[in-house]
């Protein structure tokens, strides 16, 4: 039997066996034999056969579909770890993934930010700029610093459009070659969500350069390693970059600009 089939099967049977029967509408009855609800009572909650339902708890080699899985996981109350791990164990991609993740930095992580000495930002799941330090500030002073009210910052809008961006970034092409592949793996799950295929639709009319990165079609995940610019009152300067990843929030990345003295 697949470990993964044997894993889900498992997983829904102890999902299945914690439900208090009341809380789903069952009457809790003196002649229940198992604990929880019964798998018939699963497969009614989550509109599906009983029979399938049950293979599926006995690791058979059954095609459980996306739409299933969502069903399931209504049915059983699942919380968002608990709904993103039957979607794993099913090798499944959830379709109500990116609804389930707010894109906004939790309040602990934003103290966090403003406690680091070094340019320091989080960006969201297409790349905004959700929050930065005073530092981050200094740094992209021609960026941060003039946002317009009620936007956001954007990582690729400042490097495509920005009209100082070539000249701010030291190796500008190569950058901007990887950080184009690295935003690709960091959205492969999710390329059909409107948000982001509008940020890429206009980038694309906006900038040959990254409508030419864009079609190459490379991946890479985000690296960190040495990055330089051309600061406008401080002139050539060194960091080293290290992106982090809350638990909590996966799709939210805190970025770490350590000085490099040469």
């Amino acid at each position: 039997m697949d470990n993964k089939r044997k894993e889900l099967g498992e997983f829904l049977s102890a999902m299945r066996q914690r439900g208090v029967p009341e809380a789903y509408g069952f009457p809790a009855g003196k002649r229940r034999r198992t604990l929880g609800l019964r798998r018939e009572e699963v497969a009614q909650l989550a509109s599906i056969s009983a029979t399938w339902y049950t293979w599926i708890e006995q690791g058979r080699e059954v095609n459980v579909s996306a739409d299933a899985l969502e069903r399931l996981a209504t049915a059983l109350k699942l919380s968002k770890s608990e709904r993103t791990y039957l979607f794993d164990m099913a090798d499944r991609r959830d379709p109500q993934a990116h609804m389930l993740e707010a894109d906004t930095a939790p309040e602990t992580l934003m103290h966090m930010l403003n406690s680091i000495q070094i340019p320091a930002y989080i960006l969201g799941r297409t790349w905004d700029v959700l929050a930065w330090n005073e530092p981050a500030s200094t740094l992209f002073l021609d960026w941060l610093n003039k946002t317009e009210a009620n936007t956001r910052p954007n990582l690729l809008r400042f490097v495509f459009l920005h009209t100082n961006a070539k000249q701010f970034v030291v190796d500008w092409e190569l950058r901007a070659r990887r950080l184009v592949a690295e935003f690709r793996a960091d959205c492969r799950s999710r390329l059909e969500e409107a948000e982001l295929k509008r940020l890429v639709n206009e980038l694309s009319q906006a900038s040959a350069d990254f409508e030419r990165f864009w079609k190459q079609h490379d991946v890479l995940e985000r690296q960190g390693g040495q990055r330089q610019f051309n600061h406008p009152t401080q002139g050539l300067i060194s960091y080293s970059q290290v992106t982090l990843r809350p638990v909590e929030q996966e799709q939210l990345k805190l970025v770490l600009l350590q000085p490099v003295t040469t």
